[in-house]
């Protein structure tokens, strides 16, 4: 069997197999299925000061994001933020909607303004917006003025951050007053969401934490401080890179059960938010550091984006946001480097997979590079997902069996899905795009 995963009900087979799996579909779902699902669980993140470009220059963005649109019914959320959120000051006279100057087209700007025609092209998506501003600068006037005017226009307002990865703040930034750390960041955090609250007569407005990981630096923290303060929460937000730069290793970023052993802190978060009353979603999130490196726009990275958002769901994340950072030096990004790169093929495919369903389940433990997942709609199956993560790059190619019971008895003929790819390694602009089959079969073999 080459390379991939399975869509649907999947039985599939190959001679000479040398590994077997079966697993047992639940009629309803069990115990450890998911919370109910958003409707458009995959989201993307835009870079602060390259939203006005993937929205006006790169045509490829609408037109994948539509993609999305089509599949589900409704448009994936986005967000906008990121590192230069934090650079980033309001300027209500300016009639640009960003500026900013770099001596090498793939820098990220030290410092940028951005005008209310930035606001504006943030108002036209059809879908749902988060939109972050800067808390680092510590100037509070300007992001309360640049967060009226989205109050007031943005309709598809989500949630406003006040600040991004407050992490990596540092003790000369403006914000820290000499010395930085969790506790004086929870304090400005809870400070920052009144006043802004307050100020736009609101509640119920804030994506608050917006943490790189889980360290000290934690959403579970940040909750147990927040008194009456947490009226003025939307969601708590998380961020995740599996890797970081100069360790890329794509067989672990891609293994069904290392997955599962990156993203468990994150349950502490998740149970955090819902002890609140809150949502909890990762607002930015994407394979590895620094735009991805060589691992990030390979098929494997594309079988990674399936199952981490799986999993993800299943700790209770309401959507995933995966950033899309600087236009034409990013590895990682979907689209605007490439013509197309293969991850975004991982996430066309859970988005297909997920469509129009309520909640999805595990079939396993996690315990080796082979999983399933139950897909439930009014509390009956509807498709199973399959996955093998086992790393081929070159050789001899190991083959996998997958044995479903449990189906319901009227089934007499299957669609399977599957997403394929020459190697964990391929990569579409090498030439080598991932395909998807789609195949009717009686029930038996796939």
């Amino acid at each position: 069997m080459i390379q991939g995963i399975g869509l649907l009900w999947l039985l599939s087979h190959a001679p000479q197999l040398v590994a077997a799996v079966a697993y047992s579909v639940p009629s309803s779902p069990p115990s450890n299925a998911s919370p109910v699902l958003d409707a458009a669980p995959v989201g993307v993140s835009l870079e602060f000061f390259t939203f006005p470009g993937y929205m006006e220059n790169v045509t490829s963005t609408m037109a994948c994001l539509r993609n999305f649109r089509d599949l589900t019914g409704s448009w994936p959320p986005i967000r906008i933020g990121g590192t230069t959120q934090d650079r980033a000051t309001y300027n209500a006279q300016s009639s640009a909607a960003v500026t900013y100057s770099v001596s090498n087209p793939a820098d990220a700007p030290m410092s940028l303004t951005y005008g209310p025609s930035f606001i504006d092209l943030a108002a036209s998506y059809p879908g749902r917006v988060i939109i972050g501003f800067n808390r680092r600068l510590n100037n509070l006037a300007n992001t309360l003025a640049a967060a009226r005017l989205a109050f007031q226009k943005m309709r598809n307002l989500d949630s406003i951050e006040l600040g991004n990865e407050p992490n990596f703040y540092t003790n000369s930034d403006p914000i820290a007053g000499g010395t930085w750390n969790a506790a004086r960041d929870r304090a400005s955090q809870i400070e920052w969401q009144k006043a802004l609250a307050s100020n736009l007569s609101t509640s119920n407005i804030i994506s608050a934490g917006v943490f790189f990981g889980t360290d000290n630096f934690n959403n579970a923290n940040l909750a147990r401080e927040e008194g009456n303060a947490i009226a003025t929460i939307k969601n708590f937000n998380s961020h995740n890179y599996p890797q970081w730069a100069g360790t890329y290793n794509l067989a672990r970023l891609m293994s069904h059960s290392a997955i599962a052993t990156q993203i468990a802190p994150f349950k502490a978060e998740a149970m955090a938010a819902k002890a609140a009353g809150k949502e909890y979603i990762l607002g930015e999130s994407n394979s590895a550091t620094q735009g991805g490196g060589g691992i990030s726009p390979t098929f494997g990275a594309s079988l990674w984006i399936v199952d981490y958002v799986a999993q993800s769901l299943l700790l209770g994340v309401k959507s995933v946001y995966f950033h899309q950072g600087t236009i034409g030096n990013c590895q990682y990004c979907w689209w605007g480097r490439y013509s197309m790169g293969n991850p975004y093929y991982g996430a066309y495919f859970i988005t297909a997979a997920l469509a129009g369903a309520q909640r999805i389940a595990p079939l396993d433990n996690f315990s080796n590079n082979f999983g399933g997942y139950a897909i439930y709609k009014d509390n009956k199956p509807i498709r199973v997902l399959l996955i093998n993560s086992n790393y081929y790059e070159s050789g001899t190619r190991s083959r996998e069996s997958f044995t479903l019971t449990g189906l319901p008895s009227n089934i007499t003929s299957v669609i399977s899905k599957r997403l394929t790819g020459a190697s964990a390694v391929a990569r579409h602009d090498r030439g080598t795009p991932p395909h998807l089959v789609v195949k009717l079969s009686k029930m038996g073999r796939v």
